[in-house]
């Protein structure tokens, strides 16, 4: 595509979450930027799933009005409809540039269409509404087709679509790892029972997140280990390592070893738009809460007074986060009031390692405050007394629970 041409403004239609965010890519990455999809109103021509239900209604109301916009239907079937652009699934990049470069001449030209510039609102459910253009995700290379975009890439991910791990109390310590020297479950320790993430990889990780999403821009963490490629359009990161490797790495101390190596540079088009493995693909937040947890070991940031109450800004979405043991009950306790750590772990009748490994995920995300204020320690939070009484769904499910462990 010639540099110094704009690309085709697009609109989709007819198309879910998943195949609408697949195509932006697609048009992004093997069609090298020859289109970029906008919203309805700002569009120059549209798109549409043939295949789709939705597709179908909205091509048919499109057809029986009058437009200055090309069309282009994408389908497994032939289509023989006039004034329309075919494109045959599964999608190939010649193919598509093809037909873009087809619609930008009869826009050029401007030749009459029978499509409709607007789309019903009631209709537009399966449509996002805001401008795809902000929100682009960086693309695949050529030579991949749609059907493999829309049909398994996104469930590849596994950030996305995996469900989220829980941690047992029996699995917790071998997997967390420990800290020697330090019984992190001591109240006598407590003082100690800290880390500061600035010294481990959730640091870098963390301030390589701020200044690409500040920039906006694809940018790599560098750190004589394995590149980090961060994704801001997208809120994701990729990371060609697998789980045990990144959780050693993750606890270990490395800012007087590593750290003079650690660096963040930008990503050309060409890089960031390679084919890379898609599962390696994780969610930013999913994968800096991780970080923290296994940095943590147990203990909690530097940056909490440990004396101090905490609380919990808002609830965490544990469905696509590491779910360390009681995760859900410390979380539940914070949401109400403000508490110290150690009085979490007194009320829930827990080890302390557990509120400090959550608490170390939470801050990581900034969902922990802490409390400075006069009036947050004038009132002792309420009592939270166990039920003795307990009835047969709580029976029933730490029966569950035991068996699990």
């Amino acid at each position: 595509m010639d540099k110094n041409r704009s690309p085709l403004k697009v609109a989709l239609h007819g198309m879910d979450e998943r195949s609408y965010k697949m195509m932006a890519m697609y048009l992004q990455g093997p069609c090298r930027g020859a289109a970029v999809v906008v919203s309805e109103q700002n569009a120059e021509c549209d798109i549409f799933d043939g295949d789709s239900v939705n597709g179908q209604k909205f091509l048919t109301e499109y057809l029986q009005k009058e437009s200055h916009r090309p069309i282009i239907v994408l389908s497994l079937n032939d289509q023989k409809l006039e004034n329309v652009l075919p494109v045959k699934k599964p999608v190939k990049t010649d193919d598509m540039l093809m037909v873009l470069a087809k619609a930008k001449e009869l826009l050029s030209a401007n030749t009459k269409q029978t499509m409709s510039q607007t789309v019903p609102l009631a209709s537009r459910s399966a449509t996002p509404t805001t401008d795809i253009a902000e929100n682009i995700i960086q693309p695949l290379e050529d030579g991949q087709k749609l059907k493999i975009f829309i049909n398994t890439d996104e469930q590849k991910k596994t950030s996305k679509h995996q469900a989220a791990m829980q941690l047992n109390e029996k699995g917790f310590s071998a997997f967390i790892g420990s800290v020697s020297g330090i019984d992190v479950n001591n109240p006598k320790q407590f003082d100690k029972a800290h880390y500061n993430p600035r010294e481990y990889f959730q640091g870098y990780v963390d301030s390589a997140f701020k200044v690409s999403r500040a920039k906006g821009q694809v940018r790599q963490l560098n750190s004589g280990w394995s590149p980090l490629i961060i994704f801001p359009q997208s809120d994701e990161v990729w990371l060609d390592v697998d789980e045990s490797q990144l959780r050693a790495f993750s606890g270990l101390v490395i800012n007087n070893t590593l750290g003079s190596k650690m660096s963040i540079t930008p990503l050309s088009l060409e890089v960031s738009s390679m084919d890379r493995a898609l599962e390696r693909f994780y969610s930013m937040d999913a994968f800096l809460w991780k970080v923290a947890c296994w940095a943590s070991k147990g203990r909690y940031p530097i940056t909490i007074d440990i004396n101090q109450p905490v609380y919990l800004k808002q609830w965490p979405n544990f469905t696509r986060l590491l779910v360390t043991p009681h995760a859900m009950r410390i979380a539940a306790l914070l949401i109400q009031s403000p508490r110290t750590l150690s009085n979490v772990a007194e009320v829930l009748n827990l080890k302390p390692q557990y509120v400090f490994v959550f608490i170390s995920a939470a801050c990581s995300l900034g969902l922990v405050g802490q409390t400075r204020r006069v009036a947050d320690v004038l009132v002792q939070p309420s009592e939270i007394k166990s039920n003795k009484n307990q009835g047969l769904l709580s029976r029933i499910l730490s029966v569950l629970r035991g068996k699990k462990a």
